[in-house]
């Protein structure tokens, strides 16, 4: 099966085309993003920027997508396309743009979760240090909007612990950008957290806002802010020690649904997952425990059409098309909301 998968959940416009029988195989995954080159943007994302943004790319997109997988649309077998969650301007760009080619061609269509396929990318093709994949692991899902601890039971992904206010990504971007560095402001961070040093900086006394297996991320916003306007500390104390008590707090929770479900697999998904400082706490935590740390490529981190398509295939098999005048957009469409039929 060929699969053309289109992701526009957020910044990101992608358009993958996937080959999958029983194996994945990624012909294509190619994505245009949405950035600002300093702080003076102060409201990020604005969704009619955005979506104009996938307007204005949507269509460079799909032909070097096509080009780069060497094949043609007659020679597609199915369309999926992130249906949830997300920005609702965004995703109505992607799901017309999906149902256009989909009742034009004549070809059959999904509509997938775009958390879950995260997951589900992960599964197929992360693999441990010695060269293993995971079967049934607990996903550390960290992205701009969504911070989750997510795990499979009873026929459903469930949510064991959740942001309780704004994502991990969205306080690391709101950050930066507060500092006048841009957008994505979480790879900056990244960049000058690895100027700190003991000898010459100090560490922040940043609250720890675990509540359970919950955190929230509002009250450390407001506190690192108020410490950057104070002069007090500099911009690399500030992005180290948000990274560190941050990750920690991550770190903490997902072992903790761990030891509740029983599991001994650790999967990182979603944009934050690149940081190379929370992957090392999450390989130290694993060690610890005698658990396994699961790690994708930074392509598939992010956010990117191959996860949209993979997902699409696994639906596809279990329930069959869709009917395009039901595959409406669910921009606030939960993980545990759906059910899970090709497991």
């Amino acid at each position: 099966m060929i699969c053309l998968g289109i992701e526009s959940t957020a910044h990101t416009f992608g358009i993958s085309v996937i080959k999958y029988t029983k194996k994945l195989e990624v012909l294509s995954n190619v994505r245009d993003l949405y950035t600002t080159e300093s702080g003076d943007d102060v409201e990020g994302m604005i969704p009619f920027k955005v979506s104009q943004h996938h307007l204005d790319c949507c269509d460079s997109v799909f032909k070097k997508s096509l080009e780069l997988a060497n094949v043609k649309l007659s020679d597609i077998d199915l369309i999926s396309f992130s249906q949830s969650p997300g920005l609702g301007h965004t995703l109505r760009i992607g799901s017309m743009f999906a149902k256009f080619i989909s009742r034009i061609y004549d070809i059959p269509i999904v509509g997938v979760n775009h958390c879950i396929a995260h997951l589900e990318i992960g599964r197929a093709l992360a693999q441990d240090s010695f060269g293993k994949g995971c079967k049934d692991p607990v996903l550390l899902y960290a992205s701009g909007a969504n911070t989750q601890i997510i795990a499979y039971a009873e026929g459903k992904y469930r949510i064991f612990g959740e942001s309780l206010d704004i994502g991990v990504g969205n306080f690391l971007d709101t950050l930066a950008r507060y500092m006048g560095l841009g957008f994505p402001g979480g790879p900056k961070l990244y960049e000058l957290s690895k100027k700190f040093t003991t000898k010459n900086h100090r560490v922040i006394n940043v609250p720890y806002s675990v509540k359970g297996m919950d955190v929230n991320f509002g009250g450390i916003l407001t506190f690192l802010k108020r410490k950057y306007d104070s002069k007090e500390y500099n911009s690399i104390e500030i992005a180290y020690s948000a990274q560190e008590y941050v990750f920690a707090m991550l770190i903490e929770v997902s072992e903790r649904a761990m030891a509740h479900c029983g599991k001994t697999e650790l999967l990182l998904g979603g944009g934050v997952a690149c940081n190379l400082r929370l992957q090392e706490m999450a390989k130290i935590m694993c060690s610890e425990r005698n658990g396994k740390c699961f790690i994708l490529p930074n392509e598939f981190n992010v956010d990117n059409a191959a996860m949209i398509a993979y997902l699409g295939c696994l639906v596809f098999k279990s329930t069959g098309p869709g009917k395009i005048e039901d595959l409406d957009i669910s921009p606030y469409l939960r993980t545990d909301d759906v059910d899970v039929t090709w497991r």
